[in-house]
């Protein structure tokens, strides 16, 4: 939340992330890390025989197109950060791309599990000496990546409200890759030295379904706010407490939801027992830090006799 009073008219619908920038800057060097080792592993997994090694290629092309999506969610948020067409910034831009990103993992989860199934009953002769080399390789690359991301997608990790779902998801896509990679190594090793061939297509099939899984956490957390669904129940709770003020008001009508990262917005329509100014509803919500935006209706106070048959109000 920037320093100055956001409830003054007019204000800015500037709701982006405090990283920004960071992010954005930081996911272009994930794509170039990536993009290097999906061309490696997907020659590699087509020359060797590997479907382990080359589902993982496959995954990080698929994976380097949906941090381009990151990227580009980060620049167009930024470039239209002041455009008075989007009624509450652009703060949402991330979890559309995040809520796309979470699909495209789906869809990459479905191909892998449809190789492996393939590759499963029709096996194919692996190389598995040069497989190897090329997967620890590309868990090498996607522990970098993690590390690039990972500081800052814990510091956002506080509270729901606070989280980068954009962010968010180009870990999430660099998390799968290096399962994959893990998943890659192990069957490779152990067809090596045991010759169980089947356990490359079979981890194949085992990194489908944890990369599903995950997906389908980001997809139920950006849909949610896409969809306005309440920010936080216990921030919620907050606010109505210090709107009501020790049974000084009565709240009618109260929305919060989330705008963008660590930005959240309130509408509320509230009755007074006792004369309030607006002044004093803004001192009391200057106490919500990720309040960045508020919508305020005071309805005429309620006269003491009407207060006192109210029930269970007291002074």
């Amino acid at each position: 939340m920037s320093t100055e009073n956001p409830f003054q008219c007019p204000h800015r619908h500037d709701f982006l992330g405090s990283n920004q920038r960071v992010h954005e800057r930081r996911t272009w060097m994930v794509i170039g890390l990536t993009a290097f080792m999906m061309v490696a592993e997907i020659v590699s997994g087509l020359v060797f025989g590997s479907m382990a090694l080359l589902a993982d290629g496959w995954h990080m092309a698929s994976h380097a197109s949906a941090l381009g999506i990151t990227a580009l969610a980060y620049h167009l948020a930024r470039k239209h950060a002041d455009n008075p067409r989007f009624t509450f910034g652009t703060g949402k831009i991330g979890d559309l791309a995040g809520y796309s990103s979470a699909l495209l993992l789906v869809l990459i989860a479905l191909l892998m599990a449809y190789e492996s199934l393939e590759r499963l009953f029709q096996p194919v002769p692996i190389r598995f000496n040069e497989a190897i080399l090329v997967a620890c390789l590309g868990l090498a690359v996607n522990l970098a990546s993690a590390l690039l991301l990972r500081e800052h997608h814990e510091h956002n990790a506080v509270a729901e409200d606070h989280h980068d779902h954009n962010i968010r998801a180009a870990y999430v896509h660099v998390l799968a890759d290096a399962l994959t990679s893990i998943l890659a190594i192990a069957a490779l090793v152990v067809g090596r030295f045991w010759g169980w061939a089947f356990m490359d297509p079979l981890m194949g099939l085992v990194g489908a379904a944890v990369i599903s899984r995950w997906s389908w956490g980001l997809m139920r957390a950006t849909a949610r706010v896409l969809l306005d669904c309440t920010a936080d129940p216990r921030l919620e709770a907050r606010i109505r407490t210090l709107l009501e003020d020790k049974n000084r008001a009565r709240i009618d009508d109260l929305h919060v939801w989330r705008i963008g990262p660590g930005h959240v917005s309130l509408s509320v329509s509230l009755t007074p027992f006792e004369p309030v100014t607006l002044e004093q509803i803004k001192k009391r919500l200057c106490g919500v830090p990720e309040l960045s935006h508020a919508t305020v209706e005071i309805q005429p106070a309620m006269p003491r006799a009407v207060k006192a048959a109210v029930g269970g109000v007291h002074e």
